[in-house]
């Protein structure tokens, strides 16, 4: 895939957290607390979220109810919560590299613990929803089996005791702040995988930053390698966006000299929060012209410092002049590397262009190939 880096150091057991680690909780929280809120008169402002994060539901709910005056006790609030979270459980979705990571681990018989500041019974109700996870968890501890939830370090002491594993050999796999807090504090090696957006530079105490499950290299930690890289390419679960060619920066085809076809973000916030910033590759239909070749970036492109997440797929094509409000369907089928940030312009230039050369080679394999006669490409509904 890449040149080997030098090992950091070698673990025998990882220890996983579950909300905005494995599991995408954030979007499922949000829902539920602006509709609770609604009934107070209150308008839940999503960058709250931020507050929360890595909390356990009583530390959330005390959030809560404190900023924003709420006429009700921190346990009634919890009391009013749970069965509403209870009825969306079933509707989260695991976060993309979590099903491909567990059962790496669990297929490598590497020990696996869950270790989540969620009370126990929201953690099994969760995880019922997901195949094959509890059977994967040697140990699966809760906040509400410890005396302190993270970022006191005795959740993770706790797994590493049961797993019967030295806390120095284990290595912990965290989204949050008081996640990577507890994990150093329990003398563990952390990798972080921050699950708000432009949050990296916090996260100085862990060993590593990774955009996304997707970017764990196991044998950094001696682990067993990956072995599903294809390519430089990474064979993802298909998946489907399309809409009318809007406008983007106008920087392309100016700065880049290279015309990308921008998609219209709306209506896709849940698709794109579930998405990892990254640069990916597949297939593009336009409704008048025919399936190209085509790899994108999803993501803020640091260079460029963008506030919002866009979507930006360059189709591997020479075209007469542009498709603005054309339908444009994209069908997704590999993922190639995280978003990075650039030096200079022309670095950024030449690795969008070795992207492309990687694309165009990938998608003339059959696993990739045979997906340009996606139905949804030629403008049939799914």
């Amino acid at each position: 895939m890449s040149i080997a880096k030098p090992l950091k150091k070698a673990v025998a057991a990882v220890i996983l957290d579950l909300d905005g680690t494995l599991i995408n909780t954030d979007g499922i929280l949000g829902d539920v607390l602006k509709a609770l809120l609604l009934k107070y008169g209150k308008q839940w402002d999503g960058r709250e979220a931020q507050k929360i994060v890595g909390k356990t539901p009583l530390e959330e709910a005390a959030i809560v109810v404190g900023d924003y005056e709420l006429p009700c006790s921190i346990d009634e609030f919890v009391t009013q919560i749970t069965p509403l979270l209870y009825d969306q459980f079933c509707n989260i979705k695991a976060l993309p590299g979590a099903n491909r990571l567990i059962k790496h681990l669990s297929g490598h018989n590497v020990p696996l613990a869950l270790a989540s500041n969620s009370p126990r019974a929201y953690i099994e109700s969760k995880i019922s929803y997901q195949q094959g996870w509890k059977e994967s968890f040697s140990v699966i501890i809760a906040g509400d089996e410890v005396r302190a939830g993270k970022p006191s370090p005795e959740i993770f002491l706790e797994a590493a005791k049961r797993l019967n594993i030295e806390p120095s050999r284990c290595l912990v796999i965290e989204d949050s702040l008081p996640g990577v807090t507890g994990g150093k504090a329990a003398g563990m090696e952390v990798v972080a995988v921050p699950s708000i957006p432009k949050q990296t530079h916090l996260y100085i105490a862990a060993d590593e930053v990774i955009n996304s499950l997707l970017d764990l290299q196991p044998e950094l930690w001696g682990l067993p390698p990956f072995d599903d890289w294809i390519d430089c390419t990474l064979p993802l679960e298909i998946w489907h966006i399309g809409g009318p060619v809007v406008k983007g920066f106008g920087r392309g085809s100016k700065v880049l000299g290279i015309p990308t076809a921008n998609l219209s973000t709306k209506g896709y916030s849940a698709l794109l929060s579930e998405h990892p910033s990254g640069v990916y590759f597949g297939w593009a239909g336009l409704s008048t012209r025919g399936v190209y070749k085509m790899v994108m970036s999803i993501g803020w492109n640091p260079y460029f410092n963008n506030t919002e997440k866009t979507i930006e797929p360059w189709l591997l094509h020479e075209f007469d002049g542009d498709f603005y409000g054309e339908e444009l369907r994209l069908v997704i089928v590999g993922y190639i590397r995280p978003e990075a940030n650039f030096t200079s312009l022309e670095s950024l230039i030449a690795k969008i262009h070795e992207d492309r050369r990687i694309a165009e080679r990938a998608l003339d394999i059959p696993l990739y190939l045979k997906y340009k006669d996606d139905p949804y490409l030629k403008g049939s509904s799914l």
